[in-house]
């Protein structure tokens, strides 16, 4: 996995159960709400500081998602997304990235299509079991509680950039 890992120019993730814990809570306007992360968050501050982009492709597409992606910089993001696969091939012909570039984190059958062809494929713990048996890692942590962080962290582990960027924290 570290050799995949040190090849990896841009992070795609799904959002729902892998950004976050999978629930889905409307407001009383019907308005969809999400929790995310911060510790994913400093981790999306890192992975910019390494110039690792990052996209996101859902099969839905909340106000939530657009203020999150906008927060983390994501270059790119694949809205009402049910065919996931054509979205990931138009994000890589947009950034000039191979599959063998990409990690990918889901967490059910529609990501599937896409794990089988990332050259890093991610479940979290609470994935079924067919997008479990297509990762290469299977994070520790689960969706929303900071697995996309403990990627992060082994993305720039393999790259040997970690310490470097910790570095400028720990003064």
């Amino acid at each position: 996995m570290r050799e995949r890992a040190k090849r990896v120019k841009m992070l795609i993730l799904d959002i729902d159960g892998v950004m976050t814990d999978g629930r889905i809570i409307y407001d009383s306007k019907g308005n969809e709400l999400k929790c995310f992360n911060v510790l994913d968050g400093m981790g999306f501050v890192l992975l910019g500081q390494a110039k690792i982009k990052v996209a996101l492709i859902t099969a839905k597409g909340s106000k939530a998602v657009l203020r999150r992606a906008r927060d983390i910089g994501a270059v790119e993001i694949k809205r009402n997304a049910i065919d996931k696969l054509t979205a990931f091939r138009q994000i890589l012909k947009k950034h000039g990235l191979s599959a063998k570039d990409i990690c990918f984190m889901g967490d059910d059958l529609l990501d599937l299509p896409v794990m089988r062809r990332a050259g890093l494929a991610v479940a979290v713990p609470g994935a079924c079991g067919e997008v479990k048996r297509a990762a290469r890692y299977v994070t520790k942590k689960e969706g929303g509680k900071g697995a996309v962080r403990e990627v992060i962290e082994v993305i720039l582990r393999a790259q040997n950039k970690w310490r470097k960027l910790v570095g400028k924290y720990d003064r």
